[in-house]
């Protein structure tokens, strides 16, 4: 008000401004309600109401003199935004002219249901920009939003909520409104709402003075001193009334006010009035007694014995703190903006007529709100004062922050400006205990690398970070994606690595235990073959059979030589060879073998129903029929050779021919296996170089092995019987028990290990010291007790008198026959008790 009065003394004193004309006011109060103010309003449009006053005599018969109030011209007004919408729906029914200083409410800005409605500040929508681009410079983007009931706080809120919603980055976690009546406790339920998002630290406050001082009130009695970051409308602006005794709660507020200086001329003016120079103002009186906590005599009224009494003495800025208002600025912008277009309305209707011409009595509203619309000049600030076509003026703010720490006292301090753009300096702001960093308000932190984001339904701003596990890498900030086979994500799975390459190496464990079993065995095969070589005519040689030796101690050469094949590094060579003596080593060993026991069986079997020697027993009838066994390049229908034998054929035929079909349609190459170390953990994710050859085809290489071994067991079986002189038999026999309980065992192993994460190696390694075991036993049960006669029992190797093959088969014939009457006695309880003829 004393703004007001101020500018309109210094109108009437500038002989530029209206010469020779001079303005007026009425004040009212509206007591900052919109009921109130709609009530008193009314008394600005009584001089526009005809009233019929025919039917009205005074006592003597006379009609009435009735006084006409005066004619208001405009209004300035009002301050809040609820109280200007109010009365401009009033004014604009008598064209009326409104200019208010501090209404900022957007929907004011509707030229058509406020047509005769101007202001001098910019309306919240460019407020609302300019917070939420304070909000994006501070690197927030989840906020709450409070707003007192009413015109200014909720389409305040609303215009930052859209503004938002179009610009994108910024979220509203929860959206708070205060009633206009609060219940009690009203104001801590608001507290504990905002804190059921809690990571919402930043609060965008639409607030008339007294909610916000009771928003803060109810922070500190729950105690969340510094959680909340306060961005503050105008109606917060620089105030200091609305954080006494709350500093604390308060630190680090960020306020927006329109751009303004502080009037030299007003604090001049103002300091100096006093209850006797300023009797104009029927409310000053009041306000002494507020300024200076002191009460003021009056007629009828009692004393307070508690406070102190006036004396009149006192003065503004000396007895009491004072620090100008931050509307002042804006309250004389308004009366000059009328005042100038009151001016150049006169200029054009009354040219050269020193007061009010007949055209200007009355004047007319919308013709002066024409000239209100166009004014143009400089304010008290020195910035331009103009309108829009809605009657809005340009947006200009300045940023404050509410500061405790290193200044001389706690107050606000400009940290920016505003002006279509922001410029603001984030190094000068200080938060809640001096800190200096930026605070968070957000909604989820950044993801860290390789977590890609799951946003939450809904709020743009809100996601989950998810790890990319397993084989997959981060695409984006939104995408896991799967790492090629050949590759492993990197440890902080960004991005996707070659797999390393593994094979079996020569010094791992793996590779030396078979490696070391199968030159035990080269050496002591190749002392076998060198012994029998030098002694190759001596009877034990001979009578083993010494073509057939040589056959069967070159399988096990081979057996122990297939070892090496099996660790050395795979290639296209490699790969060949053991494709084809993975399996011959063993067939021929099992050929030669199986070659003795068919000869041993058909023996004695002959010689159960003759005495006439079978036929193929001799040494060169017993190596043909072990080649054709081991390769079988033609077929044969001797009658004598048995069924097993014939079965035999047809599988190995089936073996070589399939092995060189293998060779022609998949040429043996390498392979880089990456399925089969591929554990959960990619850190331990190996590719491994191997032949092409899988579990399936390592057991066809090897089946027809099988086959001659269990045949040869079946023969051994049942050639268990014969005579102690056939010492072949029954170490034969042991050797077959013992490679079939060494290939039972593999068996389980080998499938067994599948599933391991060193299933190359186990297999690998159990697939050579089975065989090395096998070739061990046949070496040893069969060759060793040759080699211990030959070399240390010489005396043993000579010749024993001959037998003709008559005598050996009938021999075995009869012992058969002895051996069968003498079960059958048993079976009877016949078995007599010889007597003993030594007595």
């Amino acid at each position: 008000m004393e703004a007001m009065l101020y500018a309109l003394d210094q109108i009437n004193s500038d002989p530029d401004v209206l010469p020779n004309i001079t303005l007026g006011v009425r004040i009212l109060d509206t007591c900052s309600r919109d009921t109130y103010a709609l009530e008193q309003s009314l008394t600005f449009v009584q001089a526009l109401i005809q009233k019929d006053t025919s039917d009205i005599r005074c006592s003597n018969g006379e009609a009435p003199i009735i006084r006409k109030p005066e004619r208001v011209v405009g209004v300035i007004g009002a301050s809040a935004s609820s109280v200007s919408i109010m009365v401009a729906n009033v004014l604009r029914l008598f064209e009326i002219p409104q200019v208010s200083y501090a209404s900022t409410a957007p929907e004011l800005s509707d030229n058509n249901r406020y047509d005769f409605f101007s202001r001098v500040v910019p309306p919240d929508s460019y407020q609302a920009q300019a917070m939420l681009d304070i909000v994006k410079a501070l690197g927030w983007n989840y906020v709450s939003t409070l707003a007192s009931e009413g015109n200014y706080g909720e389409s305040g809120v609303d215009a930052f909520i859209q503004i938002s919603r179009e610009a994108g980055g910024v979220c509203i976690a929860q959206s708070v409104k205060i009633p206009r009546e609060p219940t009690n406790g009203e104001f801590d339920k608001i507290i504990k709402r905002l804190m059921e998002t809690s990571n919402a630290r930043g609060v965008i406050i639409f607030a008339n003075e007294d909610d916000i001082k009771r928003v803060l009130e109810a922070a500190q009695r729950a105690n969340l001193t510094g959680h909340f970051l306060f961005v503050g409308s105008d109606s917060w602006g620089a105030k200091s009334s609305a954080i006494t005794e709350l500093e604390d709660i308060a630190e680090g507020a960020v306020t927006i006010l329109p751009k303004r200086v502080s009037i030299e001329g007003f604090d001049q003016y103002f300091m100096s009035r006093s209850l006797e120079n300023n009797r104009r103002n029927i409310w000053f009186a009041e306000f002494w007694e507020d300024d200076f906590r002191c009460k003021l005599t009056r007629p009828g009224i009692k004393l307070d014995p508690e406070k102190k009494k006036c004396t009149g003495e006192e003065r503004i800025g000396r007895d009491s703190s004072y620090e100008q208002e931050g509307k002042v600025q804006f309250v004389i912008d308004a009366v000059y903006a009328v005042a100038h277009a009151l001016h150049n309305m006169h200029q054009d209707l009354c040219p050269g007529n020193p007061g009010v011409c007949s055209n200007m009595d009355p004047v007319e509203g919308r013709q002066l709100l024409n000239y209100i619309r166009s004014v143009s000049f400089n304010g008290s600030a020195g910035t331009a004062v103009l309108f829009n076509e809605n009657g809005d003026a340009p947006g200009r703010y300045d940023i404050f922050q509410f500061q405790m720490t290193n200044h001389s006292h706690p107050g606000y301090r400009v940290i920016g400006q505003w002006t279509n753009d922001l410029r603001l300096n984030v190094e000068d702001m200080q938060w809640s205990g001096g800190e200096k960093e930026l605070p968070d308000s957000i909604c989820s932190f950044p993801c860290n690398p390789g977590e890609r984001k799951k946003m939450v339904k809904g709020v743009p701003c809100c996601w989950h970070c998810e790890l990319c596990d397993g084989y997959q890498y981060q695409l984006d900030e939104f995408t896991c994606e799967s790492c090629p086979s050949d590759m492993r994500p990197a440890p902080n799975r960004t991005a996707c690595r070659p797999t390393p390459i593994i094979k079996l190496e020569w010094n791992s464990p793996w590779a030396l235990v078979p490696a070391l079993l199968s030159l035990l065995g080269i050496l002591a095969t190749s002392a076998t073959v060198l012994t029998f070589i030098r002694h190759n005519d001596t009877p034990i040689v001979r009578a083993a059979g010494r073509e057939l030796s040589y056959v069967l101690l070159t399988g096990i050469f081979l057996i122990y030589l297939i070892t090496f094949l099996m660790i050395a590094e795979p290639g296209a060579v490699v790969c060949a060879f053991r494709r084809l003596l993975l399996g011959l080593g063993m067939a021929i060993t099992y050929s030669a073998m199986l070659t003795k026991t068919n000869r041993i069986y058909r023996i004695f079997e002959q010689g159960k129903r003759s005495v006439s020697p079978p036929k193929f027993i001799s040494p060169s009838s017993q190596l043909i029929i072990t080649f054709i066994l081991i390769s079988v390049q033609v077929r044969t229908d001797v009658y004598t050779v048995c069924v097993c034998v014939c079965v035999c054929v047809c599988v190995c035929v089936c073996q070589v021919l399939g092995v060189f079909v293998w060779f022609a349609v998949v040429p043996p190459h390498t392979i880089i296996d990456y399925e089969e170390l591929r554990p959960p953990n990619p850190d331990f994710a190996r590719g491994i170089l191997k032949c092409d050859m899988s579990d399936l085809s390592i057991i066809c290489c090897l089946s027809y092995s099988i086959v001659l071994m269990v045949t040869c067991t079946v023969y051994a079986v049942k050639s268990r019987g014969v005579p102690e002189t056939f010492n072949e038999a029954k170490p034969i026999g042991f050797t077959m028990y013992t490679t079939c309980i060494v290939w039972l065992a593999f068996i389980p192993i080998f499938f067994g290990t599948a599933q391991s994460t060193e299933k190359m190696f186990i297999q690998t390694t159990t697939l050579t010291v089975s065989m090395s075991l096998s070739a061990s036993v046949s070496l040893g049960m069969l060759y060793m007790p040759k080699v211990y006669v030959i070399l240390l029992h010489p005396e043993q190797n000579v010749q024993k008198r001959k037998k003709s093959l008559k005598a050996v088969v009938q021999a075995a014939s009869l012992s058969t026959r002895l051996s069968q009457k003498s079960l059958n006695e048993k079976q009877n309880g016949e078995t007599k008790i010889e007597p003993d003829r030594t007595q």
